[in-house]
């Protein structure tokens, strides 16, 4: 009667636990008989092979359930071990393959790591969980897990058993909710999928939410995969990186859309590869002096317009730009050629795709149920459940993997402030309180925390970013310390005010002075990044040279003035691709940057001569960025002339002689014997002008040498006059020694 019930539950794909009846068993009724039982339902005949005997197994149910009964003595082992056997099978398609039996193998996680994954901490999953090629009992396969505590049974499907999911049925290991199958003969690049019945008996077919690659889209398969044989080349990038704490290093991070930032010339409908990425962006970047190159989201997702934002596989690389090898062979390249990579990572939300996390075994298992919780308004997607000890280890595991398997320099976490506030983009009612009565998320503020905490425990010398818009305390302070333990944020404040303020005509700039000032108020309070985003030249807000007001000659001086202020300003530098030759049109990720105008047209080709100096220039003077977060760093020289929109400060280094005089001119207007305070009764050099001709300016930048007065002017104890270039800036230096 057991047996008839197990038999039903098997051949209806309705059983957790199918290792009960299939494989190999002792048999109850007959000691020293063992039944093999194996269920084919498109075999024509199965054979059971043990050393030399071969014995035909008859099939006993017409759905395919072949089994047979064989005494000890017959057999080429005395006991269970060491499972030497195989399947012959023969299939109706007139094919023969000796298989191994997937059923006779124990449980392979083991009870320490199912504990830690059910307890939020085991850090290590992507080793654990999704498809894992490896050997067991001497014999070559995939080891497939996932987590669907809330299905009533879960099989592995794909070409290998013609999607039947009665074939590879597995079994879920105690109350862990994890189920497990070792499948022998699996091999990279075999296609697969989850079918999981739901407890309603509801059929649902889903991608690994651990797959390491998939199909290309609009295809939804996993792919298996071997992240393990690439050999690196980075040794040397390695240790340079934990040499010195990244805030006291030049960081000019470079913005890349891999599909749009260059198209195949012969074929604008495809993306380049990552080895021609290497072969071209890295050169490129190299040439132009940027340290870091940052990837607008490289994991997988359905649909191109979301720029990969909205991820259905955190574990995997996306296959529109080639293979996981590749993108290794990418970000090797970058770090032999000096150049970090930094990601973008999108653990704020996912998409609803039915292939996807949502609503992954019958449940909200990722996410919330209620949708006051668990969805997004505003984007169409749904919320992680961070509350949940197995979502958050499934996330901190991603933001591992990527360090680990990929060598990946650092993270730039998307949309964090959605995830601290339950009522973001939320009308009254929309949303829950919690359990304070409160708006802020404290099950994703802790989630945050231990993320941050266990990236920098296991790779201190990353760099974690946090694109965040709101005054939330200590975004870059350590969680130990009370902050959410980010080693960076986005200065969305100093964006939105510079680009408001370079927008106005430049006769009324004079009434808007505190948007170049007010930044420096608050500065210090977090360890800011500078970003000139992708967000910013989209959805019409058109590109940064379009955002420029005047004429030709005047938006080219506007844009090159304010990438100056930008370098010069306090914080790490982000520009996005396209702004440092004056891209005009937006940004439409599926296109090419208008490379033509760099080649035909010479105000651009001077405005990517500009950034391509200023990147050198910002490198080799420490005073731009070895002090960016302490008040030694910088010092206003005169913050006052808002009548004629002139600003002027000094940047320090570690060597208070070692500093820089900046004075930035945000009018049209030339002005001659300017009187500018200089910190130090010293000759000053010129050492960057952004009027330069060079740069397609008007050349008032000739003057070379500047004889200090010591007499105090502003805030400074000396001065010098000088003449002021339109919309321009100048950069001086002390002249030491003399």
């Amino acid at each position: 009667m057991i047996m008839n019930t197990l038999l039903k539950a098997i051949l209806a794909n309705d059983h957790y636990d199918p290792f009960q009846f299939l494989g190999i068993h002792e048999d109850a009724k007959n000691p020293g008989e063992l039944i093999f039982r194996t269920l084919q339902p498109h075999a024509r005949s199965v054979a059971l092979i043990t050393g030399d005997l071969e014995l035909e197994m008859p099939q006993t149910h017409p759905q395919g359930l072949f089994e047979c009964g064989v005494t000890l003595s017959e057999l080429s082992f005395p006991k269970l071990e060491p499972y030497d056997y195989q399947y012959k099978v023969a299939y109706h398609s007139g094919d023969i393959h000796l298989i191994n039996d997937p059923y006779r193998f124990p449980v392979l996680l083991d009870d320490t790591d199912r504990y830690l994954f059910n307890s939020g901490t085991n850090y290590s999953l992507y080793n654990l969980f999704g498809a894992q090629l490896g050997l067991h009992r001497k014999i070559h396969g995939t080891l497939f897990r996932v987590w669907a505590p809330n299905a009533r049974s879960v099989s592995v499907i794909g070409h290998f058993n013609g999607w039947d999911s009665r074939v590879h049925q597995m079994r879920v290991l105690s109350n862990s909710g994890v189920w497990e199958l070792f499948i022998p003969g699996i091999v990279e690049n075999e296609l697969y999928r989850f079918q999981i019945k739901t407890m309603q008996g509801h059929i649902l077919e889903k991608s690994d939410p651990y797959q390491f690659f998939a199909e290309n889209r609009p295809q939804t398969a996993s792919v298996v995969r071997n992240l393990n044989r690439y050999q690196w080349q980075d040794i040397d990038w390695q240790e340079k990186k934990n040499k010195t704490p990244p805030y006291d290093r030049p960081l000019s991070m470079y913005e890349v859309h891999p599909g749009s930032w260059r198209k195949d010339p012969n074929d604008p409908e495809r993306f380049l590869t990552f080895r021609e990425l290497a072969d071209q962006l890295i050169p490129y970047v190299k040439d132009m002096g940027f340290t870091h190159i940052e990837l607008m989201p490289v994991m997988e997702h359905p649909l191109d317009e979301s720029w990969g934002y909205q991820v259905t596989g955190s574990f995997g690389v996306t296959s529109r730009y080639g293979v996981p090898d590749d993108f290794m062979f990418f970000v090797d390249c970058c770090h032999q050629n000096d150049i970090g990579v930094i990601l973008d990572w999108v653990p704020a939300h996912f998409p609803k795709d039915s292939h996807g996390l949502a609503n992954f075994d019958g449940s909200a298992l990722y996410e919330h149920e209620d949708p006051r919780k668990g969805s997004h308004p505003e984007w169409g997607t749904l919320i992680y459940n961070y509350g949940r000890k197995e979502v958050s280890n499934y996330l901190i595991g991603s933001a591992l993997f990527w360090l680990d398997k990929y060598h990946i320099d650092g993270l730039r976490v998307d949309a964090v402030a959605s995830m601290l506030y339950l009522d973001y983009s939320r009308q009254d009612g929309e949303w829950v309180p919690n359990c304070y009565g409160g708006r802020e998320n404290l099950e994703a503020i802790e989630f945050i925390k231990h993320m941050n905490s266990v990236i920098y425990e296991r790779f201190p010398a990353t760099l974690m970013i946090a694109e965040e818009s709101t005054s939330f305390y200590g975004v870059s302070k350590p969680a130990d310390q009370g902050g959410l333990g980010f080693g960076f944020k986005w200065n969305m404040g100093w964006m939105n005010d510079i680009l408001g303020y370079f927008a106005k005509d430049p006769l009324y700039r004079k009434f808007h002075h505190n948007a170049l000032t007010f930044s420096m108020m608050y500065s210090l309070s977090e360890n800011f990044i500078l970003p000139l985003s992708h967000d910013e030249v989209v959805h019409g807000k058109k590109s940064l040279l379009e955002k420029m007001v005047g004429d030709e000659w005047q938006k080219f001086a506007n844009l090159r003035l304010l990438l100056l202020y930008f370098y010069l300003h306090p914080g790490k530098k982000l520009l996005f691709m396209g702004g440092e030759f004056g891209q005009r049109s937006e940004w439409n990720c599926k296109q090419s940057l208008d490379w033509h105008l760099v080649e035909t047209e010479l105000k651009h080709h001077q405005t990517q001569d500009f950034v391509r100096d200023l990147n050198a220039f910002y490198r080799n003077n420490p005073a731009l960025w070895q002090l960016d977060f302490d008040y030694r760093g910088f010092n206003w020289l005169d913050i006052n002339d808002q009548n004629n929109s002139i600003i002027s400060f000094s940047r320090t280094s570690d060597d208070p002689d070692d500093h820089l005089v900046c004075l930035l001119n945000f009018t049209p207007q030339t002005l001659e014997n300017y009187k500018i305070g200089l910190p130090t009764n010293n000759d000053y050099e010129l050492l960057f002008c952004s009027d330069a001709d060079e740069y397609g300016g008007s050349g008032n930048c000739r003057q070379h040498r500047y004889h200090a007065t010591n007499e105090p002017f502003g805030r400074a104890p000396c001065h010098t006059l000088i003449t002021v270039p339109p919309l321009g800036g100048i950069v001086l230096k002390p002249i030491l020694g003399v």
